[in-house]
Order: C-alpha cells, then structure tokens, then sequence
C-alpha cells in the first residue's frame, strides 16, 4: 500500500496480525478477515489451524478494526482442506460461512465481498466424473438463498482454484528404461527418473494422474508397476498409487523404447527442490519444453530448459 497499490486486501489469519498490519500501514487499507472453518470428522484435528474462529470474529471487528479508521473490511474468506465436494459437510460449512457473513455485514455496512477459497479438483484418472457447473451454481443458488433469507444483499464472490487453474497446463512425459521381472507376480517397468522429484505429489499425498503410454498403442497390454531410479523404497507408482491397476504395453525391443506420460502435472510438481535445484538423490530435473500454438492453427514446441547437468548440481553443492 505504500508504494501506491491501492486494491489490495491483505486477509488477516489472526488477530494479532491486524496490530502488525497497523504499524506497517501509513495509508487507508482494505482487509480481509479469514474464518476458521471446522474439519470434516475423519481429519486428525476439529478445526482448521488457519482462520479466526467464527465466535471471534464479531468480537474482533468490534473491539479492533471498526474503531481503527485507517481499515476498511471487505472480504470474508474460508477453505476447505478437502476441496469442494458435493457432501453434507460442505455445504454445512458454506452455509455457516455466508451466516457469518449476514452477522458481520450487519454491523459492517462496507463488507461486500466473500471468498470460498479453492478446492475445484482437476481430472486424475480417465474415468473421472464431476459436474462443474452443477457445483458453481448450487455454490452462487445457496449464497443466493442464504442472503435472501437474511435480508442481506448477496456479496461479490472471489474464488482461489490453484489446481484447478494450472493443473492440466502440465504433463510429465519418461521413458522406461528396462523390465524387471521381480517375481511371479511383479513386474517392473524401471523409468529414467524418480517419481520423488519430478511428481512429489504420488509420493507425498499420494496424489494420482491421468497415466497414458505415448506410443505403442497397437501392442499387447501386461500389467506392471513403476519404478523410479532413485535407491528410495518410496519411488514408485502402482495401483495403490493409481485408481486402478496400471497396465501399458509389452516391450518386446529395448531399441525402439516406451514412452509414458503423466497429465494433468501442472500444479506444485516443483516444490520440494525448487526449479534448478538440488534433488533427491542428485536425481537432474528434467527437460522443460513447452508446446504452443501459432496464429496459423499449428502446434510447435520450444525448449524452455536443458536437462540439469552434473556441473550445475556440483557448483551448487560447493565443489
């Protein structure tokens, strides 16, 4: 706000932070106020360590923020960990977040907006199945409903969807490198990278992808398990990972190799090592190329960056 951005609306997470926000702040400023919402059952604790719980909201903008006239409240924010899903816990929650908007809009005339976070899942398997449009306007009907039945006008709505945004920007494409038949039953396709560096998530959160092989669709189809190079016991992707279990052409030539891909990878696949950084087992990140498209229709590819050298890991390392 000092060097002349004029709409912004900082969201506090707690209420201490509006005290920072004031020794920081010499201009009038919107804020943004974040709600604690409860977890569902399942999740290992009852509230989200995030947000303002909802009994203390009221209090805080009456007690700090509305005798302060430097600030102005526009926003009430809330997220689910869980994302937005068509069950009774979400919607419990919504209506309690947009109950709790018609109380503060009630005491502050100038709160005008609501934020429900993100939480729009993207495809991660071919037989995936949700109805966007159904969920965005049973979301717009109920704060609709809502308000109308508090005699509140209804709040701009402002939404966060990060995988939902970049998610299918991204797809990871490997070879596989040699088959290991490791008994009767596990048969192994090795790739020529680790799973842990370049989709953390099937490690991490065992997040899964939509997994196509990229040439031989005329073969016969076996099922395998995959496996990265690293020396982790964790670097690996099979059907517990996958929605099903995963089957992908037979190699019959290890000159005409396979190539497989993962989609849908666009979204926080970077964020354990960082871009260019060291990672796990000085596995180099791998090729970034990008596929555009031209005024004339046609598709065309451009290398964004080379694959990591040894020399590049070695400087960072300090030799």
């Amino acid at each position: 706000m000092s060097n002349g951005w004029k709409n912004l609306i900082p969201v506090m997470d707690n209420m201490q932070e509006f005290d920072d926000l004031d020794l920081c702040v010499k201009e009038p400023c919107k804020i943004g106020i974040r709600i604690a919402a409860e977890e569902e059952p399942k999740f290992e604790f009852y509230t989200s360590r995030l947000g303002i719980r909802y009994s203390d909201i009221i209090p805080f903008y009456e007690t700090k923020v509305k005798k302060n006239k430097k600030f102005q409240l526009k926003m009430l924010h809330f997220f689910i960990n869980t994302g937005i899903r068509d069950n009774a816990y979400y919607w419990n929650e919504l209506a309690k977040c947009v109950n709790v908007y018609c109380d503060l809009k009630s005491v502050c005339p100038e709160l005008d907006s609501l934020n429900i976070g993100g939480g729009f899942p993207i495809k991660n398997s071919l037989a995936f199945d949700y109805d966007y449009e159904y969920m965005a306007e049973e979301i717009i009907g109920q704060i609709k409903s809502i308000c109308q039945q508090r005699g509140m006008p209804e709040p701009n709505i402002f939404t966060e969807f990060g995988s939902f945004t970049v998610g299918e920007s991204g797809a990871t494409i490997y070879q596989v490198l040699d088959v290991k038949q490791q008994n009767d039953r596990e048969r192994w396709y090795m790739v020529d990278s680790s799973f842990m560096t370049t989709l953390p998530d099937t490690w991490g959160i065992k997040q899964r992808f939509v997994l196509l092989p990229i040439n031989k669709w005329d073969k016969e189809y076996q099922r395998v398990f995959l496996g990265g190079l690293t020396c982790d016991s964790q670097d690996y992707y099979n059907a517990e990972a996958h929605a099903n279990a995963i089957f992908l052409p037979t190699i019959e030539d290890k000159s005409d190799p396979l190539y497989i891909g993962f989609f849908h990878t666009g979204a926080y696949q970077e964020s354990i090592a960082g871009f260019g950084g060291i990672q796990h087992c000085l596995q180099p990140a791998p090729k970034h190329i990008t596929i555009d498209v031209d005024e004339n229709g046609e598709y065309y590819t451009k290398l964004f960056s080379k694959e990591q050298t040894y020399k590049s890991m070695l400087k960072i390392l300090g030799y």
